[in-house]
């Protein structure tokens, strides 16, 4: 499930700094006219669409993600990769070296880069 720009906010500070209190997450970003609620709010949904959990003590919630930073990345990565790139990653890096994101070089890189995880893998 997507998730909204508020909500992918909060999570990368939960996911920086978890486990974490609602007051944890307001301090990090820094921003000390966010309403206490408001962040709440956010965390109660992400709880509701799985993303976090919490551990109760007394009337103080502790959050923490139940899904990695990276495997969300994979996730929202694969859906990029479908609706824009035809589901083809193929597509996806074509696009980025025409568009200059990447140059040959790097891409070579890469590439040796992941020729080696494959290798060291059983």
């Amino acid at each position: 499930m997507k998730l909204t720009k508020a909500e992918e906010e909060v999570m990368q500070v939960i996911w920086e700094i978890e486990p974490c209190l609602v007051s944890d997450i307001i301090k990090y970003q820094g921003d000390p006219d966010i309403p206490h609620s408001t962040i709440s709010s956010i965390v109660r949904i992400l709880e509701r669409k799985g993303y976090v959990d919490h551990k109760a003590y007394g009337r103080t919630h502790e959050y923490f993600s139940t899904i990695s930073k990276e495997e969300y990345s994979r996730i929202r990565l694969r859906k990029f990769v479908q609706d824009y790139f035809d589901n083809s990653p193929k597509q996806l890096v074509s696009f980025l070296v025409r568009e200059k994101e990447i140059d040959v070089d790097e891409l070579n890189r890469l590439l040796e880069q992941m020729d080696d995880e494959q290798n060291k893998e059983p």
